[in-house]
């Protein structure tokens, strides 16, 4: 019986080596996978992170925007408001030039030049921010003109422009104000 004994613990330490194996080699894969889990929460924690910083300066990417926005519409105006400054000052001038009147003709023809200078300037300025007058020369078009008259005609083809009450004036492409015409029967 003893070498039947021996035998049994020899089967037994070989049991026992292999299960103390198998169990090293559980704790071994149990180590493995809790150190991956830890890395894997890490790195969760690193991209939640990651996230909540760039949704925050999405967040004052678009605060800014959002107020350089509002302050472009505040401010849109600016620039025409600086090229309409010189026509205020060439009509100031001119109605201070009333106070020292020694000749009144004299003066009549400088005022009347003074005011085609002024009228040129602002004309100028009114084209060069996208304002310009609807042509008398046109054709007739409602969506520029305003018929108010029409009249018989022997100088001009039915449909065509007779005369102009008052001009129409365009802001690139879309009317600011149509023009009051007299069209041709």
């Amino acid at each position: 019986m003893s070498k039947e004994k021996n035998e049994e613990l020899q089967e037994e330490s070989l049991e026992n080596a292999e299960l103390n194996e198998v169990a090293e080699e559980a704790a071994a894969e149990a180590q493995a996978v809790e150190n991956e889990l830890d890395l894997l929460q890490e790195e969760l924690a690193a991209l939640k992170d990651k996230y909540a910083r760039v949704h925050a300066d999405f967040d004052n990417i678009k605060k800014r925007l959002e107020k350089e926005k509002y302050t472009a519409v505040e401010y849109s105006n600016e620039k025409f408001a600086k090229d309409m400054i010189p026509v205020m000052d060439a009509l100031q001038m001119a109605l201070s030039s009333t106070q020292n009147i020694n000749d009144p003709q004299e003066h009549l023809e400088k005022l009347k030049e003074g005011i085609e200078l002024t009228l040129k300037q602002l004309t100028n300025s009114l084209q060069k921010h996208g304002v310009t007058m609807v042509s008398h020369d046109e054709p007739f078009d409602p969506n520029i003109h305003n018929a108010i008259q029409s009249v018989d005609s022997d100088t001009v083809e039915s449909g065509q422009i007779v005369q102009t009450f008052q001009t129409g004036y365009r802001y690139k492409d879309r009317p600011l104000r149509e023009a009051m015409v007299v069209v041709a029967n």
